[in-house]
């Protein structure tokens, strides 16, 4: 791509925003066939799911966990059906799901004394301290309930062709390798929603946004750079720019996973600040897109270790800078190597600097294609694998995760393909994505290396998170076709949920504080 900027949306297609196209982009209406719905955005989510917070997500979870404590063979009741589904189970499924959040607590009043005064502090709860009626209303409403829940059809090698012209060609690639590999299909449900703010200024980019070359934006301010794209570099911008809230930390629990199924299980905990897209500063541009943190807190060999990167926007360079604190130097170094097809840490080459988040990082090595939107099954509101009623052990399989766990719908999404530059390096000659219309999520990569053959599948299980609100990839998956092994991460079912209501400051970030903050632990 030379260094010239592609032009601007037109007044009568920025026009169209808000109106036949959502604020965003999306297409509004639903397909000929009504097998993709019109989209709804955030209608279904009433004040209490959307007033929600860590803390009383965090208590919900916690409940879940006292009544496994207490009776565990309703948890083996459901497993047993999660673990062979068939269309005919679903009603026993939701059941049994229903039959355990019937023993959450009704009132604060059922819980010990110390966890009542702590509770009536807790921001989120309902008043009057229901967290069985909530725990419903959050699988109803985030996990696509009632009419949404039933499963339409199940996708196997039996039936592919049948399919074949919906799937990527990973995913078709995961049915040849693995007999067991399946496809749950349910509704399609277009939930995803931001902010009246991003939704505001993504209208006003659409007229004064560019992309100079493949890394340089300017004109934007706050919201989706690009909602009607003019290349593939600028859909692959929209879902580095995208709002994920103001500021995040993550306790990030990830495994790469053997032939056999076995894993050891690698925490981190991740700070973001983000600059651009933040609802709580002034706009500061478009240089500085945000700021990340993470300690690794196992395994015992890289514990200790902290990871400091400024993601930026602008020409030249790596699209950012980082610096690492090694415990065993005790010191803080720059570090070239974070980013592009260098390995990430601790994933032991299963995933590259520029696959986290499924895609981040400079677009500089490679050429950029917009072949267009076509209507895909991916992984869409995947609200039972993220549910404190699933542990990683029922998630993880040999070959690939447990596939009865992951929901998938038909959408329409963006294709673009990436191609390696005559004379520029990385390991994956060529990269297909697949972007969520509604949400400039990427949902799948299709990478492969250097001799034109698939190497590896990214996979997100999106998941819209109203009280943010957003739509982001929990877990990410990426599946190695060569090695037969495969690498999850943003596993959160047995960990503190995620702090979205964080206060971050920029000096939390500066490089000479990674030295302090490993003192201070």
């Amino acid at each position: 791509m030379s260094s010239a900027a592609l032009a601007k949306a037109s007044a009568d297609e920025a026009a169209k925003l808000g109106k036949e196209l959502t604020a965003v982009g999306a297409v509004r209406a639903g397909n000929a066939d009504g097998t993709i719905p019109e989209w709804v955005g955030g209608k279904y989510f009433d004040d209490t799911i959307r007033s929600q917070t860590p803390e009383s997500l965090e208590l919900v979870r916690q409940q879940f966990e006292a009544v496994r404590s207490k009776n565990p063979a309703a948890f083996d009741e459901l497993l047993k059906y999660l673990d062979k589904f068939e269309i005919k189970d679903y009603p026993a499924i939701s059941k049994q799901i229903d039959a355990i959040i019937g023993q959450l607590p009704k009132s604060l009043a059922e819980l010990d004394k110390g966890q009542q005064d702590a509770a009536k502090k807790i921001p989120g709860l309902p008043a009057d301290g229901n967290l069985q009626a909530l725990a419903q209303k959050q699988r109803q409403q985030i996990g696509g309930g009632g009419e949404y829940e039933a499963p339409q059809f199940i996708i196997t090698k039996d039936n592919l062709a049948q399919h074949a012209d919906k799937l990527t060609e990973g995913h078709k690639a995961m049915f040849a390798k693995y007999p067991s590999y399946r496809m749950i299909v349910y509704p399609s449900l277009r939930t995803a929603y931001f902010p009246p703010e991003i939704e505001q200024a993504t209208i006003k980019n659409a007229s004064t946004a560019e992309l100079i070359g493949t890394d340089e934006v300017k004109g934007a301010v706050l919201g989706f750079p690009f909602p009607i794209p003019k290349s593939g570099a600028e859909v692959l911008w929209n879902h580095k720019m995208r709002f994920r809230g103001s500021a995040v930390r993550r306790f990030n629990n990830q495994a790469i996973v053997k032939l056999d199924g076995s894993y050891k299980i690698s925490k981190l905990v991740e700070d973001v600040k983000f600059k651009y897209a933040n609802l709580e500063e002034a706009n500061p541009g478009t240089k500085i897109l945000l700021y990340y943190l993470s300690e690794v807190l196992s395994p015992p060999r890289v514990a200790g270790q902290l990871t400091l990167v400024h993601e930026t926007s602008g020409a030249g360079g790596s699209g950012r800078d980082a610096w690492i604190y090694n415990p065993g130097l005790g010191r803080v170094n720059r570090a070239p190597d974070v980013g592009y097809d260098n390995p990430y840490i601790g994933t032991d080459g299963e995933q590259f600097n520029d696959q986290v988040d499924m895609f981040n990082g400079a677009l500089d090595r490679y050429d950029w294609k917009l072949i267009g939107k076509k209507e895909m099954y991916i992984a869409y509101n995947s609200f039972l694998i993220n549910a404190p009623l699933i542990k990683y052990a029922d998630i993880i399989r040999p070959g690939h995760i447990n596939q009865n766990l992951s929901r998938y719908e038909l959408h329409r999404v963006w294709i673009v393909e990436a191609t390696l530059r005559d004379g520029l390096r990385h390991q994956f000659k060529k990269r297909r994505f697949y972007i969520d219309e509604d949400s400039w999520a990427v949902a799948v990569v299709d990478c492969y290396d250097n001799r034109d053959q698939l190497w590896k599948v990214q996979e997100a299980q999106l998941l819209t998170v109203p009280f943010v609100p957003t739509v982001t990839g929990i877990p990410e998956i990426i599946y190695d076709l060569q090695s037969g092994r495969y690498f999850v991460t943003a596993l959160q079912n047995e960990d503190r949920i995620s702090d979205f209501k964080i206060k971050l400051q920029d000096k939390d970030f500066a490089p000479n504080s990674l030295s302090r903050r490993a003192q201070s632990r």
